[in-house]
């Protein structure tokens, strides 16, 4: 299915007789949690997963959210409800990038229905679509996670990339130059890498832009034909909505994703990083 949906499509769908599984997301880096946010009000329905402990492995040599284990996300995927049969939908209350990450995991484990919710939970309520409170309480699911069906990089293949072909670079300039760094051990970017700021895949109205001004956007990076390319960003998060926009686009194979990323490149005193906003 197409990687976005709309909330009139998500609202009449909702209604049939084999409603989606609608999956909550919302997460921040400095928080607060995106838990509180659900329980105050979500769509009907929704199932909260927490990015840290449900959509990534603890943290480590990986970097801060290494892909989970294919059992446990199995198994939360199921506590969630998914079939093999389900269509997913995920959504965050921010840029979608978030909801990128559930999306292009889902991908990743070998199922095809899933799709992020445009413009999030704040389309939703702006058009005064319902929601609630209540928690629900799904039956389990029996979906079977198969990894392998999205491709990934690991760190060597990760810095070849950004030499030969095209590694785009999701995180803010700011950090991509190595202007400050919250979060990680060093500042700047993988050399080569080029800046893709995940916020600028959404209009002014807050939905993602149309195929076409995604697909010149990214050409204007660098990204032609098939000429190969990847993703990363901190992470491993929000360069999944690079993956998710260049399938949007209409770019027919998936870009790979990093998904150690700069947390990961950067506990490596060994690893290079360039500074500045060039490439270098």
């Amino acid at each position: 299915m197409h990687p976005l949906i709309s909330t009139s499509e998500l609202a009449s769908r909702l209604t049939s007789t084999q409603p989606p599984v609608v999956l909550d997301v919302r997460w921040r880096l400095s928080g607060p949690p995106g838990y509180e946010s659900y329980s105050e009000s979500h769509l009907p329905g929704a199932v909260f997963l927490s990015i840290d402990d449900d959509l990534a492995a603890a943290p480590g040599d990986g970097g801060r959210h290494p892909l989970p284990d294919p059992a446990d996300l199995q198994r939360t995927l199921r506590a969630a409800g998914v079939r093999d049969d389900s269509v997913v939908i995920a959504y965050d209350d921010a840029d979608g990038s978030i909801a990128a990450r559930a999306w292009w995991l889902l991908r990743w484990a070998g199922h095809a229905d899933v799709a992020v919710l445009d413009g999030g939970f704040a389309a939703w309520t702006e058009e005064g679509r319902p929601v609630t409170a209540e928690v629900p309480d799904p039956e389990p699911g029996d979906i079977t996670v198969t990894p392998g069906a999205m491709p990934v990089l690991d760190t060597d293949a990760a810095g070849a990339l950004a030499r030969e072909a095209v590694l785009l670079d999701a995180r803010a300039p700011e950090r991509y130059a190595g202007e400050t760094e919250p979060v990680d051990p060093r500042a700047g970017h993988i050399p080569g890498a080029v800046n893709a700021p995940f916020t600028e895949h959404l209009g002014e109205n807050g939905r993602w832009l149309p195929a076409d001004d995604l697909a010149a956007r990214f050409a204007a990076l660098g990204v032609t034909g098939e000429r190969p390319v990847g993703a990363y960003c901190g992470s491993g998060v929000t360069a999944s909505s690079i993956v998710l926009a260049l399938e949007a686009a209409g770019r027919r194979e998936p870009a790979a994703l990093y998904p150690g990323s700069w947390s990961q490149w950067s506990r490596d005193p060994q690893r290079p990083a360039a500074t500045g906003s060039e490439p270098g």
